[in-house]
């Protein structure tokens, strides 16, 4: 089984039984086209589209204040997002894309909701 990591500049790395880390090639664009804002810089990190961060919660159904509420951030948080103010990096990231292939076990792990 191999363990990965995703770091904070949006890279993946393998953990090794050691303990180090040995890069992973990076995913062809085409393979997230889907979810990257188009204007990114090819020496910056992928950042996930305004438009992704939107639809990922609209498809939970719920509203800024129970989304931000049920993955533990600041409702500012998910509007600086959904604005396209900030772009969600690293773990937020991934919670993401995770919410957006299978919701009901992003949510069955968060937690039940605590508003």
């Amino acid at each position: 089984m191999m363990r990965v990591r995703l770091k904070a500049d949006g890279r993946l790395v393998e953990i090794l039984a050691d303990g180090s880390e040995r890069a992973l090639p990076p995913t062809p664009p085409e393979a997230d086209a889907h979810i990257l804002s188009p204007s990114i810089a090819p020496d910056r990190p992928p950042q996930v589209d305004a438009g992704y961060a939107r639809r990922v919660r609209s498809q939970t159904r719920l509203t800024q204040a129970e989304f931000a509420a049920r993955i533990g951030v600041p409702i500012e948080t998910v509007r600086n997002w959904e604005q396209g103010k900030r772009h969600p990096r690293g773990p937020a990231r991934a919670l993401l894309k995770l919410l957006d292939q299978a919701p009901d076990v992003a949510f069955s792990v968060l937690g039940p909701k605590s508003l």
